[in-house]
């Protein structure tokens, strides 16, 4: 099995604070993750200055801010980028950003990113995907709030600019924070992928790790997830985030779905258990003393561990028979 592309969600998490965003990319790191993905924005170029916010944001940020006045709050300036790439790539992790405006594509494709990571807000932006694919090779496409035929459009936008079809993953998402597990509709995934024929993966907004790692059990490519380094920060992102050791317990089990799913997918006998065959599996055997010259009866066989001798399966082409030798109880029969 091809191995999945983890992606750690710090997005806006770090708060504003260079300090905070080294922390996710160290707690990223140690837990194994292929990327930390942080947000590049201008929050003059992402929202009008009257754009209310959503009501997750307001129940979880402890302010009375526009969506505006938030965002501004949460921007990482262009220098602080070039220093969190050197301590992404300190730290063996890769760096990953979505920029959500023009200027800010520019900005991530100067700094040799080839990977757009687009969200879900703008499947639906024209101007932005056609931006997106001048810019980019490869394309990861979140599709929270998408239908079937919003997301094909936009993957038509993608290819008839440039955008090699082979390069772009689609994620199944759900944009609610947290999302509800009856609102998941995980197998959506599938849908996409049997009806537009790409690479698909899963954007996680639930609480927990069950939902993103049965996606990779269902074929998820490319998972993301949001992390925080505490859960009660102030901020719109954190509660639906996980924290470190979560991350971890994630990513270790997501490693054991591939393994456990990356077998032959032929039922037959695999290494580890062949040793336990013999230990496991029932001989026929004498139930009590049985003679030289007597037939082998249902009063005289039963059926024991261990399995070196003859197979039970074998036990109507020996009833009947005469036994050859003398054989004490528990003995294996041989004929």
């Amino acid at each position: 099995m091809k191995r999945t592309l983890i992606i750690a969600e710090a997005g806006v998490n770090h708060n504003g604070d260079i300090a905070k965003a080294k922390a996710l990319i160290d707690k990223g790191a140690e837990a194994g993750v292929d990327y930390v993905k942080f947000q590049t924005f201008k929050a003059s170029n992402l929202v009008t200055k009257q754009a209310k916010r959503a009501a997750y944001q307001d129940k979880n940020t402890q302010d009375n801010d526009s969506q505006y006045e938030m965002l501004k709050k949460l921007e990482l300036s262009q220098a602080v980028h070039q220093e969190l790439i050197d301590y992404c790539t300190k730290k063996g992790v890769q760096f990953l950003s979505t920029g959500f405006d023009f200027e800010s594509l520019e900005f991530l494709a100067g700094l040799g990113i080839t990977i757009a990571k687009i969200p879900s807000g703008e499947i639906t932006n024209l101007p932005y995907l056609r931006k997106v694919a001048t810019l980019f090779t490869e394309v990861i496409l979140s599709t929270g709030m998408a239908t079937i035929s919003e997301i094909k459009d936009a993957i038509k936008v993608l290819t008839d600019n440039g955008v090699s079809k082979d390069k772009i993953t689609v994620l199944h998402c759900n944009t609610e924070y947290p999302t509800p597990m009856e609102d998941v509709n995980l197998k959506a995934m599938l849908h996409i992928q049997r009806e537009l024929g790409v690479s698909v993966g899963y954007s996680d907004h639930t609480l927990g790790i069950e939902v993103p790692i049965a996606a990779v059990a269902l074929g998820a490519t490319v998972i993301e997830k949001h992390f925080t380094l505490d859960k009660t920060l102030p901020g719109p992102d954190h509660k639906a985030s996980l924290e470190p050791e979560e991350l971890k317990a994630m990513v270790m089990a997501i490693r054991n779905i591939e393994k456990a799913i990356g077998g032959s997918g032929l039922k037959e006998v695999s290494k580890s258990e062949a040793k336990n065959k013999a230990i496991a599996r029932k001989s026929i055997v004498a139930a009590k003393k049985i003679v030289k010259g007597e037939s082998f009866t249902v009063e005289n066989l039963t059926v024991k561990r261990p399995g070196t001798g003859i197979s039970p399966m074998q036990w109507d082409d020996v009833i009947g028979k005469t036994a050859k030798k003398d054989f004490k109880e528990d003995d294996l029969i041989e004929l």
